[in-house]
């Protein structure tokens, strides 16, 4: 008896599982509205655009390292339009609503789009063989990333009840786009409180009001009051604070004309300056480079080296008087400013009902009829698949669980057994510190070290081993450059002037005047000679 009551209650147990099963499998279908996996060809079922200008071939493809397909960009530089009618119309307005597709830039992404469409009915007035960025849509959802732009869009095209104008809102401070080469998964869940979720691989990351104006650009809630467009300024109106006084005269000796500096009258030549010896020399020790060919690198000229005469002595070359402030230095005149009388402060229109005005407890939604892809994109290798519509969160979750999160998986550990392979046998650290170092190469003043930086960063990727006497090697450069930039060639002015110092007793202050204008000849010749001192490896 006890047995048979078992049996009896395990086929209850079974038939009320089933039943479950049964049930949940039905909701499931009732929730997904729209589907498409790609695993069999599209022809037939989505429809390519007509239009010329959108002469992108899109293919039937398989992912890379899977056996799952997609909707493929198969060119570079193309405009690409393809749509798919609903076969039910979709409403927004009633309960949740989860828009959700999987997207691979199997190449990356430079400058191109990504995003879905999703389009009103063709009463709207437009027909699938002439799809194009013209047909009218209600959503349009997805990547994007060209320049400045890396955003992933949700635009909503709402009806003003009062105007009769669909106007575009966009969503602001949208997430940025993922910046690698596998499959992500990209949700927008509509919420009939208003809100609205943005998330990337099942991950949160943007929450919205549509009725917020500080998440939308512009609000869907237009303002109540807008500036007269008939208001004009009047001619009278005076918006200077600050005028100048018009009582206000120029002195009678103000000299608008007498210069900022003149030279100074009470300066002499300092005791000991050579005027016939020049401040630098041929060194005399050099040598012509035995691979030096007059015809290919020029005439040959010895560098310059200071002249060793100049160094005991106050300076060398010709004297000149130093200039110093004009006390007789006026510039222009210029009235001083007062309060201006007559200020009235910045002119504004008035304000005035605005005429389009709405109010609104929820967005007016227009129903989904279908579903495109409109883009224009630099990139090829763009693979879309797994496109749904729902009406429950957690079905949209378990497509993310059975058919992308598998996919992912398996991308993201061949991503690192690439980035293992490739980066030569380095160290995630020691990768980390030559990417830095590449990006600090093209920084402008390194200049003719630049090609040096580059060489020994090659050495360290292909011999991990050298990466940290290479990466010291490239500091004592860098180091070595911006010393030159902030003190290059005063550092023997510096010493000249310490020697000359001491020759000169306190009372020759006018001298050290001398001296400066000294330090900017040697600057000058510097910067003359230097041509002359290249070699031929520099050449």
């Amino acid at each position: 008896m006890e047995e048979r009551n078992r049996r009896m209650w395990t086929q209850y147990a079974l038939l009320l599982l089933a039943g479950c099963f049964v049930s949940q499998l039905y909701a499931s279908s009732d929730d997904v509205k729209f589907y498409e996996s790609f695993d069999a060809a599209f022809d037939g079922r989505w429809i390519v655009s007509e239009k010329e200008e959108f002469n992108g071939v899109w293919k039937h493809s398989k992912s890379e390292g899977h056996d799952d397909h997609g909707l493929l960009v198969s060119e570079k530089a193309k405009k690409y339009a393809i749509v798919k009618e609903l076969d039910n119309v979709v409403s927004l307005k009633d309960g949740t609503v989860v828009l959700q597709y999987e997207v691979r830039l199997q190449e990356g992404l430079e400058c191109g789009g990504a995003y879905l469409k999703y389009l009103r009915s063709q009463e709207a007035g437009w027909i699938p063989k002439e799809f194009s960025n013209e047909s009218p849509y209600t959503i349009m959802f997805g990547p994007d990333k060209c320049g400045a732009t890396d955003k992933i869009h949700f635009i909503l095209k709402h009806k003003n009840p009062k105007s009769g104008e669909f106007i575009e809102h966009h969503l602001k401070f949208p997430p940025s786009v993922p910046s690698d080469k596998l499959t992500h998964v990209y949700t927008a869940v509509l919420k009939p409180d208003n809100e609205l979720l943005i998330l990337v691989d099942g991950e949160q990351k943007k929450k919205a009001d549509f009725l917020s104006d500080y998440d939308f650009e512009p609000p869907l809630i237009p303002a109540e009051t807008i500036p007269d467009p008939d208001d004009k300024k009047p001619e009278d109106w005076d918006e200077r604070e600050k005028i100048p006084d018009p009582d206000a005269k120029k002195p009678d000796d103000w000299d608008e004309d007498a210069p900022m500096e003149i030279e100074d009258e009470d300066a002499e030549k300092p005791e000991g300056w050579l005027d016939d010896e020049p401040e630098e020399i041929d060194d005399p020790e050099a040598t012509k480079p035995e691979d030096w060919v007059d015809e290919e690198d020029g005439e040959w000229e010895a560098p310059k080296i200071d002249n060793p005469k100049c160094e005991e002595v106050p300076g060398c070359g010709e004297w000149k008087r130093p200039m110093k402030s004009n006390p007789a230095y006026n510039g222009k005149w210029h009235a001083p400013l007062i309060d201006n009388p007559n200020y009235k402060g910045v002119w504004k229109p008035r304000d005035i009902p605005n005429p389009n005005y709405f109010k609104l407890d929820r967005p007016n939604f227009e129903p989904i009829a279908a579903i495109g892809i409109e883009i224009w994109t630099m990139q090829d290798g763009i693979l879309f698949d797994n496109i749904m519509i729902a009406t429950d969160e957690k079905v949209a979750e378990s497509y993310r669980k059975t058919a992308w999160k598998p996919k992912f998986d398996i991308e993201k550990e061949k991503q690192k057994a690439e980035e293992a392979a490739s980066s030569g046998g380095l160290k995630g650290f020691q990768k980390m510190v030559l990417d830095l170092l590449y990006k600090v190469a093209d920084i402008p003043f390194l200049g003719k070290h630049k090609s040096k930086v580059l060489d020994l960063l090659e050495k360290a990727e292909k011999q991990p081993n050298l990466t940290v006497g290479v990466v010291i090697s490239i500091i004592i450069i860098i180091f070595t450059v911006f010393l030159k930039l902030i003190f290059g060639g005063k550092q023997q002015q510096l010493a000249k002037a310490t020697r000359k110092a001491k020759k000169i007793d306190g009372a020759e202050a006018s001298s050290s005047n001398s001296e400066g204008a000294t330090e900017k000849k040697e600057g000058q010749n510097e910067d003359a000679a230097a041509p002359r001192r290249r070699t031929r490896r520099e050449n």
